[in-house]
């Protein structure tokens, strides 16, 4: 997604006709993609701290600057928020910006961690993380009918992703993108509900674009069995 808040383009008309083919095709095999050593080790350091701390964990993944990722801690003292991105330059923005705004940059409980998602999902459902909330805010929605399967829900770690919390909370200014997923986790026996939405602090710099610019976002919030 760009830096822009451009309404998004795409080639499609509905929900892909592909979608209930790739869902089922990840859910009936194993994802085996190799651990990337970096997010080994980024996901080492911060699982010490979780199996030490007693209390809710919630997940920020793709965090991008990590906005969020302090907001949530603010709002949730009691809580460990762990933020999720794989670019290092997004999440030395976060230090930067936070500097600027005379913020807290590590609060005891927020974390900002560089790792792949793809690899990250799957450890952290080995180690049976007790994660109460996982938000997905504002993904990269991959809009081209081609990219499907770059779309979380079309993705080969779906099926690990959406074993990660009590609730699963993505916003998005696409609402076929939320509609998509929401097909995705019903294939998988899941449910969730969609609903415009508008925040009175918005949680990410593309939502508070977003809504300056006068576009409608959407909430998609999914319940663990």
């Amino acid at each position: 997604m760009s830096g822009d808040s451009k309404v998004i383009v795409t080639n499609q008309s509905g929900i892909h006709e592909k979608l209930n083919e790739v869902v089922n095709k990840h859910l009936s095999t194993q994802f085996q993609k190799p651990y990337q050593q970096h997010t080994k080790q980024a996901f080492a350091e911060i699982d010490l701290i979780v199996q030490q701390f007693d209390g809710e964990i919630i997940l920020d993944a793709c965090c991008g600057v990590g906005q969020s990722t302090r907001i949530l801690a603010q709002q949730n003292p009691d809580a460990l928020v762990i933020g999720v991105d794989k670019s290092a330059h997004r999440l030395k923005r976060n230090v930067e910006q936070a500097k600027l705004a005379n913020d807290v940059v590590s609060a005891e409980n927020c974390h900002l961690i560089r790792a792949d998602l793809n690899d990250f999902y799957r450890l952290v459902l080995a180690a049976k993380w007790p994660v109460t909330r996982h938000y997905v805010l504002y993904p990269n929605p991959w809009p081209k009918s081609k990219h499907l399967q770059r779309r979380w829900h079309g993705s080969g770690v779906f099926p690990q992703m959406i074993k990660i919390g009590q609730q699963i909370i993505l916003r998005s200014n696409w609402l076929l993108y939320l509609q998509e997923f929401l097909q995705a986790v019903e294939i998988a026996g899941l449910t969730g509900e969609i609903k415009s939405f508008v925040s009175d602090e918005p949680l990410t710099p593309f939502e508070a674009k977003y809504q300056a610019s006068g576009q409608q976002c959407w909430q998609l919030v999914v319940m663990a069995n």
